[in-house]
């Protein structure tokens, strides 16, 4: 009796013991005021839910979920939040969009249970819905007597705001409110029609020929969002231009086919489902890059989280007729090959290019290209010795990788492979840009963890690619990031990423500074879309 009793005086003490133990190991999440939460709630689907996800399961960003963000603790977390890393984590407090306080209280946020964000159904999406001019009071030519084609859109980040700036007198001819944080900008087929897209979820229509410049209808699909495009199609099946928008939300997961004239939503098709390689249900699929076909009335819509791209028949949107390729996970953004018959998307977590042949409906290859490609939509051009191939900078390592794109060519045997990697001043790289009238291939580094590499451009000689590049330092603050032709190809419109931006303008032809574009409203500039050579699918 007496050993019963000692035996479970001693278990009951191992388990006090063990029970305070594990007690002690287990770290305990933050606790965080309703208006310090609100905050942190806020910056984080705005800012941090593109790259990490909404639900925070990752895609371009790690997942960042709730057991091992406590395993790292506060201190880590806010670290990496201010100070960045060399996988193209950017350092926030760096280039001053955070101080060391909100760096500590987002890594305090991260360590709480993900809240999920409400759903946003089409009642929604149409009480939002405004027509502030109606298309049969707009004019059927352009008002004013400005070179339209050479318009520069240039997004606003932080102001939530689109400059349009005319690319022959370098003049800020208006300035229009949009969303939150504009991700792309796309227009019309005829041109006179700027689309733009916020990651607030709201899209905006701009025309141009307006005098003055103005929005005349606005939308907001959702909660947060990153594509849009219009349709391009004429030809044996329809006339679709100018008449229909596809709106790829990132939450909820889904797109949205609206009126091309006036943004009224028509459809809402969900995203949610299976990935194509573990058949795993996915909660949070959510759309990537959108781009129009050149071949059929369809739009390439690509899902992010499953690997599926799909082609989306918009020629009868009452009976819709999608097919779906099977790909790779976490696609992201891409662009066209030269033919403009392939479309070349970055999988970027699998460190892939993905190519798709949209005259065939198919797969046309994967091909590994590198640490995290990011094509932005990528470049093309004749390599003097492997002939025509697309071009993609990487987040995570300082080269550029160099596909063949001619399988149907004398350079077929060249398809669909790396035929050369060059190497810039440094990682992080976001965009890339050539021209059919250009010489050159410039690159930008904004997410490197070396400052001065991000306050930097790559330029390559597409004659001497086996040269180093000429590497050019732009500025002594913020990042320097995306660039844009103008319409003749002879000049290179380059954004100082700064809360006092700047457009930096160069000859692309001497490699020399030709002016800079300094105003109080340009306000972190990012991407910058010629009206010609946007609307033509030129890069």
């Amino acid at each position: 009796m007496k050993r019963m009793i000692v035996f479970v005086l001693l278990l009951a003490v191992s388990l006090v013991w063990s029970s305070a133990g594990r007690s002690e190991a287990a770290p305990t999440a933050p606790t965080l005021t309703k208006e310090e939460f609100d905050k942190a709630n806020w910056e984080y689907f705005n800012r941090c839910g593109g790259c990490h996800g909404m639900l925070r399961k990752g895609a371009t960003g790690m997942p960042l979920l709730q057991d091992k963000m406590l395993q790292k603790g506060t201190e880590a977390l806010t670290t990496i939040i201010h100070d960045g890393t060399s996988g193209g984590m950017p350092g926030w407090g760096a280039v001053g969009v955070y101080t060391h306080e909100m760096s500590e209280l987002l890594a305090k946020y991260i360590q709480l249970t993900p809240v999920p964000p409400p759903e946003f159904n089409m009642n929604d999406i149409k009480k939002t819905w405004k027509l502030h001019v109606a298309p049969d009071k707009r004019p059927n030519k352009p008002m004013h007597k400005r070179n339209w084609e050479n318009f520069f859109a240039v997004i606003l980040r932080d102001a939530g705001q689109i400059a349009i700036i005319d690319g022959d007198t370098k003049e800020i001819v208006s300035v229009q409110n949009s969303g939150f944080a504009v991700h792309t900008l796309r227009y019309s087929h005829s041109g006179r029609y700027l689309y733009t897209i916020g990651r607030d979820g709201k899209a905006t229509l701009v025309d141009l020929w307006m005098d003055p410049i103005t929005t005349v209808a606005e939308v907001k699909t959702g909660l947060d969002a990153r594509s849009i495009e219009s349709s391009k199609y004429k030809g044996p099946k329809g006339d679709f231009l100018d008449k229909l928008a596809v709106i790829g939300n990132y939450w909820p997961p889904a797109y949205v086919i609206v009126n091309g004239q006036t943004l009224e939503p028509l459809k809402i098709v969900s995203t949610r489902g299976y990935t194509y390689d573990t058949n795993e249900y996915h909660q949070e699929p959510r759309v990537a890059s959108i781009v129009a076909s050149h071949f059929d009335p369809e739009w390439v819509i690509n899902i992010k989280e499953t690997g599926h791209i799909l082609l989306v028949d918009y020629s009868d949107i009452k009976n819709l007729h999608v097919t779906v390729i099977e790909s790779e996970r976490f696609l992201h953004d891409g662009g066209w090959d030269s033919s403009k018959r392939y479309f070349m998307v970055a999988a970027n977590m699998r460190d892939k290019v993905v190519a798709v042949d949209t005259k065939t409906k198919k797969l046309a290859a994967i091909i590994e290209t590198g640490v995290r490609p990011h094509p932005g939509r990528g470049a093309n051009f004749i390599d003097p010795k492997f002939g025509p191939v697309y071009a993609t900078p990487h987040l995570g390592e300082a080269a550029i990788a160099l596909i063949g794109t001619d399988p149907n060519g004398k350079h077929k045997k060249n398809a669909w492979k790396v035929v050369r990697k060059l190497k810039t001043a440094g990682e992080g790289g976001l965009f890339i840009k050539t021209h059919p009238k250009s010489k050159h291939v410039w690159v930008d580094h904004t997410l490197a963890k070396d400052i001065n590499a991000a306050r930097s451009v790559s330029v390559f000689d597409i004659a001497n690619l086996e040269a180093p590049p000429k590497t050019f330092k732009l500025a002594d603050r913020g990042r320097i990031v995306h660039f844009e032709y103008n319409k003749a190809g002879d000049e290179v419109w380059i954004a100082l990423w700064d809360r006092s931006g700047e457009i930096i303008i160069f000859d692309d032809k001497t490699l020399t500074e030709k002016t800079r574009i300094k105003d109080p409203r340009l306000i972190t500039p990012t991407g910058k879309f010629n009206v010609y050579n946007t609307r033509y699918d030129i890069y």
